[in-house]
């Protein structure tokens, strides 16, 4: 078996992977913000290492894979979203949550092992910012904590910035009790309305860095195998996890590896509210099924950048299309494609991986079924052809409101007309069918010869 081979963002270079326990591989991945819809940046995130949940799983077992991926639920954001609506954060952190793990699912992904929210873990939090005080790492002032950053000598390893780029990135405020400008915040101190906890250094809440240094500390160990994210969260996000994780257990490293998918764009411009094209996976599932923009993110390698397109997106659902088709009768175990297997097991490459597919795709449309079992099997590792061949076929956006039936009566009275010759006819209906919507597909029937006509909602 090929070892597996992972970029860490750490060396800059791939390696050959081997957990630090023998028998037991441990992932943290950054998970949402929930104070909103999840856009398909953050998508893309949660189907690069779900795609890595599975094939970690394949490899090691499902009981020797522990896979802890976040939710923060405390923020400033958060705090002024849920003022705004007059409501607590943990309502509206439990709205979005749930939205959030509805999309997750239509996305295909696993649930993680575990999902910590950060504000069940205000103790583990509290617990390690008296760890970097007693260490000198950290310094109270004004009511805040902060993190000492030149008290380590090997901060900037992880984005290996120059000290200037990484002081201008942090975008820190300018306050009077830093001591280093790059200096950045454990702990702050909450007004009497804002969402807060009781501390050794009043009442306050939680820096967004310390939060994942705690969850994953609490759920994974002081060390532990891969740390994942966007490529956005290497500075200052990751880099500051490093400095408190190490600094606050005295550990030469947090996580061994630390892997990054790329950045994100829409029709090749950057993803933007201010563009009018910022896109959320909960709009997207209004109109696509979620394995087509799972397998759409799926065809580009996760450490590109991936430019997001209707059209790709189109091909990716008529690609699945094809597969359910060819899969529908394939029963029974399949052997995965060792091609497959060899493509994912080298840094994640998914579009190889997608290749080595097509080739069992023209293998099953020539009646192969072990191809076919082969190409479903195959295809499910990579967390596609999870439904039934008929259940995707009977698949409607939710913002469909065509009846069936009628549908089947225009197709009827188009195939007597073509009958008839009288073919005017036959393309007013097509016309009349495309206004509403309506794509009609006309195909020879493999087995009968007859021509069949089906159809689908119009892209």
């Amino acid at each position: 078996m090929d070892p597996l081979r992972l970029y860490n963002t750490l060396t800059r270079r791939k390696e050959n992977f081997a957990p630090l326990e023998e028998a037991h591989v441990r992932l943290y991945a950054c998970g949402p913000t929930v104070y909103d819809h999840l856009h398909i940046g953050n998508g893309r995130m949660l189907i690069v290492f779900d795609v890595l949940y599975r094939l970690l799983r394949h490899l090691y077992g499902e009981a020797h894979v522990t896979y802890v991926r976040n939710i923060t639920d405390v923020d400033d954001k958060i705090n002024a979203r849920a003022a705004g609506r007059g409501i607590s954060i943990r309502d509206l952190t439990d709205e979005m949550s749930a939205v959030f793990h509805e999309d997750a699912e239509a996305l295909s992904c696993l649930l993680p092992s575990a999902e910590p929210r950060a504000t069940e873990h205000i103790g583990e939090i509290i617990t390690l910012i008296e760890k970097l005080l007693a260490k000198g790492h950290a310094y109270a002032a004004e009511g805040h904590v902060l993190f000492d950053v030149p008290s380590m000598p090997a901060y900037g390893q992880l984005s290996r910035r120059p000290l200037d780029e990484m002081i201008a990135g942090a975008r820190v405020e300018v306050a009077p009790y830093k001591r280093s400008p790059m200096d950045f915040v454990l702990w702050k101190p909450s007004a009497e309305k804002e969402p807060g906890w009781a501390s050794p250094w009043g009442h306050g809440r939680p820096g967004w860095h310390i939060e994942c240094s705690a969850m994953s500390w609490k759920h994974l160990g002081e060390t532990f195998d891969i740390h994942g994210g966007g490529i956005d969260l290497v500075f200052p996000h990751h880099e500051n996890e490093v400095a408190q994780s190490r600094c606050a257990n005295a550990t030469p490293i947090m996580a061994q590896v630390w892997m990054h998918n790329g950045f994100l764009q829409v029709e090749g411009e950057k993803m933007a509210k201010s563009l009018g094209n910022f896109v959320t996976v909960h709009e997207l599932l209004h109109d696509w099924p979620g394995e087509a923009i799972r397998f759409n993110m799926l065809m580009t390698h996760y450490r590109q950048p991936l430019n997001w397109t209707e059209a790709g997106l189109r091909e990716a659902k008529r690609t699945l299309d094809h597969w359910y088709e060819l899969t529908a009768d394939a029963s029974g175990e399949g052997m995965l494609c060792a091609d497959t297997v060899a493509a994912i097991e080298d840094d994640l490459n998914t579009p190889k991986a997608v290749s080595a597919l097509h080739e069992l795709r023209q293998a099953a449309v020539h009646g192969a079924k072990p191809a076919a079992r082969s190409l479903k099997a195959s295809a499910q590792l990579l967390g596609l052809l999870q439904h039934d061949a008929q259940d995707w076929a009977d698949w409607r956006p939710p913002s469909f409101t065509q009846d069936d039936t009628r549908i089947a009566s225009f197709i009827d009275a188009r195939n007597a007309a073509r009958a008839a010759k009288n073919f005017k006819e036959a393309d007013r209906i097509r016309d009349e069918l495309a206004a509403m919507g309506i794509t009609l597909k006309d195909a020879k029937d493999p087995k009968t010869g007859e021509l069949v006509t089906t159809w689908e909602v119009a892209r």
